[in-house]
């Protein structure tokens, strides 16, 4: 057994029984963040693409459910995929402005158009609620259940998350992830090769969407709500971190770092170092990237387990 197999099965483990030692809400934010900071693991660490506007998929997907749910009482499972739907199409518009470019100016473009749906949130607050949000009286129904107890509702995030993990191992490993990873290393010389470079990013940028968009879609109906800082510039940056964090190119890394982050910005805020949870985040960030180069993940998985032998 791979070690890779074996850190999945561990991670597998401690999400199964985190809603028992933590408050379930902060475990469900944890399994959305897992899910976003795969997304831009999907694009970062396999195609080299950096997105600063994931949060664009998060935030309108989660004014997508809060509003079919809420004003519309549509049973749930509807608004999700109706969510996932309008994530996939914004990331197949948005795709095909920006896949044209990479490094630097592929993330301020992202980071730009993000920032649009930002400020429309602001201004259209007739539907969105402005500063106020999109508050939720209740999650509805799934698949004409209910789901308003918060561990049982938990469990059913976590099987939609882990399915997701699944298939982008899946993808990963097929040709067009290594396709992606040949765009990665070397896009010149994927385009020497014959590849249509854009037209895998875009592939991947849509996945990315669609994947940020379910997390969006049960972050609303986790939290009863759907707000601005989900659209916030902060979000995708917070992504990022946890991306990096975890290790990049790893999968199984931004579940790892979603999980230090979030629970790092609940407990320390609570803390009389309330004030500083951004500062301690910043240095447990900096203590991890100078002692694990490739990221928690990264650097686990690059010790030599079993000795050679002589």
């Amino acid at each position: 057994m791979s070690a890779r197999t074996v850190l999945f099965a561990l991670v597998a483990i401690a999400a199964l029984i985190l809603p028992r030692v933590i408050y379930p809400i902060l475990a469900m934010d944890i399994l959305c963040f897992a899910l976003l900071a795969l997304a831009l693991d999907l694009l970062f660490g396999f195609a080299g693409l950096l997105s600063f506007g994931q949060a664009m998929f998060l935030g309108g997907s989660a004014y997508t459910t809060a509003i079919l749910v809420q004003d519309y009482h549509l049973d749930g499972a509807l608004a999700i995929v109706a969510a996932v739907l309008y994530a996939t199409l914004l990331a197949l518009a948005v795709g095909m402005i920006v896949v044209r470019r990479s490094g630097i100016y592929f993330a301020m473009i992202t980071l730009a158009i993000a920032q649009i749906e930002y400020f429309a949130a602001i201004n259209w607050s007739n539907i969105t609620g402005g500063e106020n949000g999109l508050p939720m009286t209740t999650r509805g129904t799934l698949f004409g259940l209910s789901v308003s107890n918060d561990v049982a509702f938990y469990y059913v995030v976590f099987v939609a998350v882990a399915i997701c993990f699944w298939l982008v191992v899946r993808v990963t490993n097929s040709p067009f992830g290594t396709v992606l990873s040949a765009i990665r290393q070397n896009e010149t010389r994927a385009v020497a090769l014959g590849y249509r470079v854009n037209r895998y990013k875009l592939g991947a940028f849509v996945i990315a969407g669609a994947l940020s968009g379910l997390a969006g879609a049960f972050y609303a109906l986790a939290n009863r709500l759907a707000g601005l800082e989900m659209c916030d510039w902060h979000t995708s940056g917070a992504v990022v971190m946890m991306t990096v964090l975890g290790g990049s190119g790893t999968i199984v890394g931004p579940a790892i770092g979603a999980a230090v982050y979030e629970l790092l910005n609940y407990f320390v805020s609570s803390t009389a170092l309330g004030r500083e949870t951004d500062l301690v985040i910043g240095l447990v960030f900096a203590f991890c990237i100078l002692a694990f180069r490739q990221g928690i993940a990264g650097g686990v998985l690059s010790i030599p387990w079993r000795k050679t032998s002589t």
